[in-house]
């Protein structure tokens, strides 16, 4: 489902966020991405979401070379990707469902199949009865949650997501992780970026560590111990 091959990211300036960076993701599994604060876990998720492109090497996701995907074919590819990100970028002027529907509205859904699937992503996350306010009466956790439904309500094949417990208690980030799980139970592809090295380590799944732009096999620390990301 993803494949890196050699990858580089190098930033205007000479500053070199990704160094020769390799592996394979499967499709069907859920990896961490971890490493300390600058590692480059950002970056490479900014890659497989053509938010960025590499400076060299490939990136090859469902089987695309993505340095073949030109600018008008960036939309499409995103739409094949649920991104979930830390400060859920939701909009506070529209509601719940809105909020959620915005996918659709762009692909072109319409409004009766745009509803159903909203309330049914809704009610995967236990929000179905909270879709007509506004986020801001939301809690954190609840918010990251319709961040979870609008990345999923396209049923995407993957879904990426950075930091998406940085803010969260430790109750509330197990919540979370367990949404994905349940999302990748049914065979969606689950990439996360975390610096949770507890919870990572609860939950078993396989994990890639950077170090300063480069994969390091590097055991993860200790429990309890976690650093920011």
């Amino acid at each position: 489902m993803i494949q890196f091959d050699r990858v580089s990211k190098r930033y205007p300036g000479g500053y070199e966020a990704l160094s020769d960076v390799s592996f394979l993701i499967e499709a069907g599994e859920m990896v961490f991405l971890t490493g300390h604060s600058g590692a480059g876990k950002s970056t490479l998720m900014k890659l497989v979401a053509l938010l960025e492109r590499t400076s060299r090497g490939q990136v090859i996701v469902d089987g695309r070379n993505l340095a073949g995907v030109k600018r008008s074919g960036i939309p499409q590819h995103r739409r094949k990707i649920g991104i979930i990100f830390q400060d859920h970028k939701l909009l506070h002027d529209r509601t719940v469902f809105d909020n959620v529907a915005l996918p659709l509205v762009v692909a072109g859904i319409g409004h009766s199949e745009a509803r159903r699937r909203v309330r049914a992503a809704l009610d995967k996350v236990g929000l179905l009865d909270k879709e007509r306010l506004f986020p801001v009466v939301l809690s954190g956790g609840e918010q990251q949650r319709v961040g979870i439904a609008r990345a999923v309500v396209n049923k995407p094949p993957l879904l990426i997501a950075d930091e998406p417990t940085g803010n969260l208690d430790p109750a509330l980030s197990v919540e979370i992780m367990k949404l994905f799980g349940l999302f990748n139970q049914v065979g969606v592809t689950v990439l996360i970026a975390s610096h949770d090295h507890r919870l990572i380590r609860r939950l078993g799944k396989r994990h890639l560590m950077l170090d300063h732009g480069r994969l390091s096999d590097r055991p993860l620390h200790g429990d309890g111990e976690t650093f920011d990301g």
